[in-house]
């Protein structure tokens, strides 16, 4: 349990596609907006409930779209005490199916970090919900050194075999449906994620089983639960007459028990399967009306086109059997119906029917029992699981549709048997399927996620400047300075600028920005007993890490990869005068360093003429009249500080930045607040009398002192007078 000194929990829920709102869910109108959608409001409603949590946020969406309703477009809608929907923008402002959502998910990062600082804390816990957000959701845990729960909900390799299964070609599937990007996520959600919640041992087995890092993963199988409020039995209360009339007026004898399936009209819940069943079956047809809710609709040639193909063979099939006045196809149900379509099902000692041809878990089941109706289901899956824990239906091999026949025949014919069921049914849900149930078991899990990485945050306190928590979207400034020449070279300021920067920590993030490599920069500030900045910027602005686990900005590689093309860039530049490739260790994925030789090496400009002659964008960055480092064009130590404002969404004049030569001149123009220590290179002479530079009389680090004096930040006076560097070290390199 948590103790009196803590606070309550904080649990940021993300769930991006398909329709989200708190009530009438649109459920079945598409692909995208089926039994997830349920899960994670009513998990959010009842997470939000537990006296451990003090607050939900379901993140989503907006959505601005004449077509769908306006409610998706809203910032924020309360979905209980405690419990909100969060609405962000990224993306096209219209509705998108999910696969084409993957190009915009590094902008909702960014939005996320924004939020989350307008917010003013942190959240526990991030709980992710199938591979697009359980991308952000992995971003924003490395980042903010936050655990990640994830659900998968479905995965991207077992949708690839089916399809290839099914005759589809592999070049097709992947142009539909982006699986290659989706699956290698889920395989880094696999290695990160705290733990991956599951509905059934089976999914662990069948479907993670065939990823290549499950090993390394931790799986917890919690059922989904049932809103038992919602979902109840019908005792003597009256059916609601709406929902009634719209399935009787199909019928020719309404009277009759009910076979009924809720379902999406998706070839894999195998309706076809169902209705032939019924319609080769006169035994069945005389025992009992086939009602079958296929999601929502207009106009069947509205639909997507998969949607109209189950739906106009769906047509064909009652037609072909002449099963009219029999069978029920209404074309608007809502959500608040369909626990009514349950209990007039049961009133009419009626069956459940999930014929799908694979079945993971089976939420509908779960509502059925609740219901007190009994079901045919897949022998495969979730629904083993359920007919063990709630004995109240048959499970059938729905492959074989006289198989669904006889496994409804068999259910209908026997009313003691239906009674047992209905019964079993729902005292079964109640043990097992409920929220308060499902709650009950994620709070244990969660319980022990939180206990493991307070312990490694505490292992880590005494030696790390971001221990635990990145405090990047709390922080009021950021110090980013340049290591060699600037940082270092004299130990005595050194230590008290550290000190100054200790003293400051929650309310002030450090950073580095050099042009050396991550590994070398790491190595050059632990033999100066530098602890480690929660920024990295290296190899002059070409990558971006955090913290003492280095973890990238893969925004930041996204971003920067914009026209990069460094092997002809380097094919461009062989054999030109004065230019001699640097050591291997200095070259990167983003960028291309070379030693110089100024009286032999053609102007700046002339190199930027012949790369545009061949048609390659880059950025040159000349320093100490000594290297030339190329960048992609959107990259630079002043390109990656301008990012960092806008992912962390600190202002730019809340920026201090500091340095000494040619390569750090971009981060010093502009809106920060800058720093020229006393030891500064002459390239940078052109900065003096700009507004907001700063250039100091000392160096190095007491450079850095004086300038933040300067900008009324130390509280302190700082003596102007020139200091002598350390005699072992006064030549710092640069890289």
């Amino acid at each position: 349990m948590i103790t009196a000194s803590d606070s309550p929990l904080y649990v940021l829920m993300i769930s991006l596609h398909g329709l989200i709102r708190g009530y009438d869910l649109e459920l079945g109108r598409d692909a995208d907006t089926g039994g997830q959608i349920t899960y994670v409001v009513e998990l959010s409603r009842t997470l939000a409930a537990h006296p451990e949590i003090g607050k939900v946020d379901l993140l989503t969406r907006a959505i601005l779209d004449p077509a769908v309703s306006p409610e998706y477009a809203q910032p924020e809608e309360v979905l209980s005490a405690g419990a909100r929907i969060i609405r962000l923008p990224f993306g096209p402002k219209r509705y998108l199916r999910k696969e084409l959502m993957w190009p915009y998910l590094d902008e909702l990062v960014d939005r996320c970090l924004h939020y989350l600082r307008q917010q003013g804390r942190l959240p526990d816990l991030i709980h992710t919900h199938y591979a697009d957000a359980g991308y952000v959701g992995q971003q924003l845990s490395l980042l903010l050194g936050i655990p990640q729960v994830h659900t998968g909900h479905s995965l991207g390799r077992t949708k690839r075999e089916r399809l290839l299964a099914s005759g589809r070609k592999q070049h097709a599937i992947e142009r539909q449906f982006n699986l290659e990007r989706r699956i290698a996520v889920e395989e880094d959600i696999l290695k990160h994620a705290a733990f991956v919640v599951t509905s059934t041992r089976q999914e662990i087995d069948s479907q993670y089983g065939i990823y290549h890092n499950v090993a390394q993963q931790r799986f917890v199988v919690i059922p989904p639960g049932t809103d038992t409020k919602r979902f109840s039995p019908p005792g003597r209360r009256k059916i609601q007459s709406d929902p009634q009339q719209q399935i009787d007026r199909f019928l020719s004898d309404p009277d009759k028990p009910i076979i009924l399936a809720i379902c999406r009209p998706d070839l894999r819940k195998n309706l076809k399967g169902l209705v032939n069943a019924y319609g080769q079956s006169q035994e069945l047809q005389e025992r009992a009306n086939l009602v079958i809710v296929a999601g929502t609709r207009e106009d069947i040639r509205a639909m997507e086109e998969s949607q109209q193909q189950v739906m106009q063979n769906l047509l064909l099939d009652i037609d072909k059997y002449d099963l009219w006045g029999k069978v029920a196809i209404p074309k608007q149900i809502s959500q608040d119906a369909i626990p009514e379509l349950y209990r007039l099902a049961a009133r009419r000692r009626g069956v459940f029917v999930n014929s799908a041809l694979t079945e993971p878990f089976g939420l509908t089941l779960i509502e059925a029992a609740a219901s007190g109706l009994p079901f045919v289901a897949p022998d495969d899956g979730g629904p083993r699981d359920i007919v063990r824990n709630c004995r109240n239906g048959l499970l059938a091999n729905t492959l074989e549709c006289e198989a669904i026949g006889q496994a409804l025949t068999t259910a209908l014919a026997d009313r003691k048997q239906w009674r047992a069921w209905s019964a079993n049914g729902l005292l079964g849900v109640k043990r097992h399927y409920s929220w308060d149930a499902h709650v009950a078991k994620y709070m244990k899990e969660i319980r022990q996620v939180l206990r493991r990485n307070r312990k490694g945050v505490r292992r880590h306190h005494a030696l790390l400047l971001d221990s635990g928590k990145s405090q990047m979207p709390l922080v009021e400034r950021t110090l980013i300075s340049d290591i060699d020449n600037t940082l270092l070279g004299e130990r005595a300021s050194l230590q008290q600028l550290m000190q100054w920067l200790s003293r400051n920590k929650g309310k002030l993030a450090f950073g580095i920005a050099t042009g050396r490599p991550v590994e070398s920069a790491i190595a050059i500030l632990k033999k100066w007993q530098v602890p480690q900045p929660e920024i990295l910027i290296t190899s002059v602005g070409s990558e971006i890490h955090y913290g003492a686990k280095l973890i990238p900005d893969t925004g930041w590689a996204n971003h920067i990869r914009h026209m990069w093309r460094r092997d002809d860039l380097q094919q461009a530049l062989t054999g030109i005068p004065g230019l001699t490739l640097q050591a291997p260790e200095n070259q990167r994925e983003f960028k291309l360093s070379y030693i110089v030789d100024p009286e032999r090496m053609p102007t700046i400009k002339e190199l930027y003429r012949l790369l545009g002659e061949r048609k390659l964008r880059a950025q040159l960055i000349y320093s100490h009249q000594e290297f030339l480092d190329i960048l992609p064009i959107r990259a630079s130590k002043g390109h990656a500080i301008r990012y960092l404002a806008y992912k962390w969404g600190l202002p730019l004049e809340n920026f201090l930045v500091a340095g000494d030569s040619g390569n750090d001149q971009e981060m010093l123009v502009g809106n920060t607040q800058a720093i020229v220590v006393g030891n500064y290179s002459p390239e940078l002479q052109t900065l003096k009398g700009m507004h907001s530079v700063y250039f100091a009389s000392r160096h190095f680090a007491a450079g850095i002192l004086e300038g933040l004096s300067h900008y009324g930040l130390l509280g302190i006076p700082i003596s102007t007078a020139p200091q002598i560097p350390d005699a072992e070290e006064s030549e710092v390199p640069h890289v």
